[in-house]
């Protein structure tokens, strides 16, 4: 159940700024949630922590 996830966002983020997206990890499996920062109670993704990580630096160059 993803209920007790502590979500965050980016640094870069504003509470008012342009829409943002939320991550949050799961243990022990370390699944990457992510949702809609403005729809927090809408879809969420998950992901593989090997595929988040691939996405993250592919994001980076």
């Amino acid at each position: 159940m993803t209920t007790s996830l502590k979500w965050f966002k980016s640094s870069y983020s504003s509470n008012d700024g342009p829409d943002c997206v939320e991550v949050a990890i799961a243990t022990p499996d370390a699944t990457v949630h992510v949702r809609d920062s403005k729809d927090k109670e809408g879809a969420r993704l998950a992901f593989a922590d090997r595929s988040w990580a691939a996405f993250v630096e592919a994001c980076r160059v």
